[in-house]
């Protein structure tokens, strides 16, 4: 490439704004990014951690070539080999572990690193070649799992609003998310609102960046919030402001679901969450004489024992007031199921049933059954719950671990073979935001720096120096792209590759305003599901987690995004060492004082952090944030050292929120 030009994209990462982005390069090099200004989501901003995305391409420490392993396991220690030595010692080793244990002893272990539908999680990138070699199937179900299983239960989708309609809102609730933190576009839309008027309450065991900017601040207890929803719905009881219409033409089970709301009173409900009721009351006040009324509420809300059961209960809320007959109410949780692409898993390549292997049970499965662990788009070592098990499980002198990566993780140091992977800029993909509701194209800005190959291209040289001859194993990047877009659903027609690349962004076909349940909802009997009768909210499980007192929430960076950006010099200056934030009378009990370095630790581990003396945080509970890099932290250790490997009540969604912690200076 010459001269100067400006290159479409889209930003891969683990977000639900899905930034449609705008790449300047010259003589062949980015030279500058930025988002798009005529996307009417992005609206011309990244964030703070993608504004340095050009920057992270270009890092010190990015993997350019393929590498074997010299060391020890965990070393980190490698030599540089190429590619045709590589995809030969990959092959002899796959070829093995099939003929001696067949295909399900591989684990293709597949991240959200990147969202792309051609080279990341959302297409399942890889798994035709997978599935022709018979390995086992990965779920993934590290983020939202929990979450999308109530969901289906209610409405029979996880699909709900379009987060744009928040401007229509005259109440809206944060509940268990920091919007500026992760999904700042929002924030636009939320202001749009407030300056018509709405109200915005933020529901948050943390006073967060953006409770400090909402209206009102409800700190909850963690993993009480199925039985807040109980307490609101109460008052609107109270208040006879359940809509009786919306209740009899499009519901079911709401003669039992409420009863279970009376069975919940202001005053219990106090007690269990730790919100005072004069609070819990007056929000019930709001909600049953406001319309529309929206509830955003994404993943750290279903990160515990009850996840799953908090959202099917949350999500019943606009059932009972009717909100969902309204633009600009109901319920966004994930817009993902509004994205109708012709995602084919190629069920048809596995020549036998094989079993499925889950993301969070790393731990547990990676047994003497895996002999080939094969990580991309992923640092579980940084990511996964049981951190410590998992790197002894990584010690075992019997597995074979291939690691497709951009830098070298803690992952990577466990790696027998390690293939330098692509960045955005440097490869075809199509995304879609899964908190709005367009389609966007990647378009390749740039060549890949060294030797460094896309997730897709790797597969067909693999297949082809395997010599697999199933046709579909060598479909090119914009064959798979046309595919996507064949599924015949109405919100994609008139959508072609060819507009794509060119718009760069195109809206499915929705309408807008979008009200998408107010004429029922897509359930077998095309009625919202209430929750059934001591199924609407189910306790925490910290008591099990392991020794202490007080429970640790983990949420999301400010500067990091998971472990992406987690070496970004300036990034970890701009975050500086990890603090544990810890409420005056916790602090006062240990005897411990602002600054002081201590160990956080329980059962499963520990990992270190500086003391942050707060009421940000309620007595009881405690918070450090996600994403940093074990090896680039103090003491090796990350949160995820002291994360239980458990599941909650519905699709194995994992319990990051449920673990007791103790606090002792270092």
């Amino acid at each position: 490439m010459s001269g100067d030009l400006r290159v479409l994209g889209a930003c891969p990462l683990d977000c639900p704004d899905g930034c449609s982005w705008v790449v300047t390069v010259e003589n062949g090099e980015a030279v500058k990014l930025r988002g798009n200004p005529d996307h009417p989501y992005t609206r011309g901003a990244l964030c703070v951690k993608v504004n340095r995305y050009l920057e992270q391409t270009r890092a010190g420490d990015r993997i350019l070539y393929p590498m074997r392993r010299v060391g020890p396991k965990g070393s980190g220690r490698f030599e540089r080999i190429s590619w045709e030595e590589a995809l030969e010692e990959i092959s002899v080793r796959l070829r093995g572990i099939v003929e001696e244990h067949g295909g399900q002893a591989i684990w293709p272990y597949l991240g959200t690193g990147t969202l792309g539908y051609l080279q990341g999680c959302e297409g399942v990138a890889g798994r035709r070649f997978w599935n022709t070699l018979g390995a086992s199937k990965h779920w993934l179900n590290i983020c939202s799992s929990a979450g999308n299983s109530g969901l289906f239960r209610t409405n029979g989708t996880p699909a709900g609003m379009d987060p744009e309609n928040f401007a229509l809102s005259k109440l809206i609730l944060l509940w268990g998310t920091n919007t500026l933190t992760s999904g700042h576009h929002l924030w636009k839309f939320i202001q749009d609102a407030r300056a018509n008027g709405a109200h915005i309450v933020a529901i948050d065991p943390i006073r967060t960046r953006t409770a400090d900017q909402a209206d009102e601040h409800l700190a909850i207890r963690p993993g009480t919030d199925a039985a807040l929803a109980l307490g609101l719905l109460n008052v609107v009881l109270a208040e006879n402001a359940q809509d009786e219409e919306f209740l009899a033409e499009h519901t079911e089970g709401w003669d039992d679901f409420r009863e279970e709301i009376l069975r919940h009173p202001v005053e219990r409900v106090a007690e269990i969450t730790g919100i005072p009721a004069e609070s819990v009351h007056r929000l019930g006040m709001r909600l049953a004489h406001t319309r529309p009324t929206a509830l955003r509420a994404t993943h750290g809300l279903q990160r515990h024992a009850g996840g799953g059961t908090a959202l099917r209960t949350i999500a019943a809320i606009p059932g009972v007031t009717g909100d969902w007959r309204h633009p600009g109410g109901g319920l966004a949780f994930s817009t993902s199921g509004h994205v109708h692409l012709n995602i084919d898993r190629r069920q048809d390549l596995l020549a036998e049933p094989v079993r499925t292997l889950v993301m969070t049970k790393l731990a547990s499965q990676l047994d003497e059954s895996v002999k080939c662990l094969w990580v991309y788009a992923a640092n579980p070592v940084g990511s996964s719950p049981d951190a410590n098990a998992i790197r002894r499980r990584l010690m075992r002198e019997d597995l074979f671990t291939v690691v497709m990566e951009q830098f070298p993780t803690d992952t990577v140091d466990y790696a027998d073979i390690v293939l330098p992977a692509t960045m955005q800029t440097e490869h075809h993909d199509l995304h879609a935001g899964y908190g709005h509701l367009y389609l966007m194209w990647n378009e390749q800005a740039v060549r890949p720096p060294g030797e460094c190959l896309s997730t897709t291209e790797t597969f067909r040289r693999l297949a082809a120096h395997m010599g697999m001859t199933e046709p579909s194993l060598y479909d090119s990047d914009l064959e798979l792209a046309e595919q996507l877009l064949t599924s015949g659903h109405p919100s994609l027609e008139g959508i072609t590759l060819d507009r794509l690349r060119k718009e760069g962004w195109v809206r499915m076909n929705y309408p807008q305003p979008f009200a998408p349940f107010a004429e029922g909802f897509p359930t077998r009997s095309g009625r919202l599901r209430f929750p059934q009768p001591g199924k609407a909210y189910v306790p925490s499980h910290t008591a099990t987690a392991g020794q202490g007192t007080l429970t640790l929430v983990t949420p999301a960076s400010h500067t990091f995004l998971n472990t992406t950006f987690g070496n970004n010099p300036e990034l970890r200056r701009r975050a500086k060492d990890p603090v544990v934030l810890v409420n005056p009378a916790d602090a006062a009990a240990r005897g411990l004082s602002h600054g002081q370095r201590v160990r956080v630790h329980n059962d499963g581990g520990e990992f270190q952090a500086d003391v942050e003396i707060s009421d940000r945080v309620s007595a009881g509970v405690v918070a450090s944030t996600k994403g940093r890099w074990p090896k680039l932290s103090p003491g090796g250790a990350n949160p995820n050292a002291v994360v239980a490997e458990r599941d909650g009540d519905m699709g194995m969604g994992p319990a990051y929120h449920d673990n007791l912690v103790e606090i002792s200076p270092v």
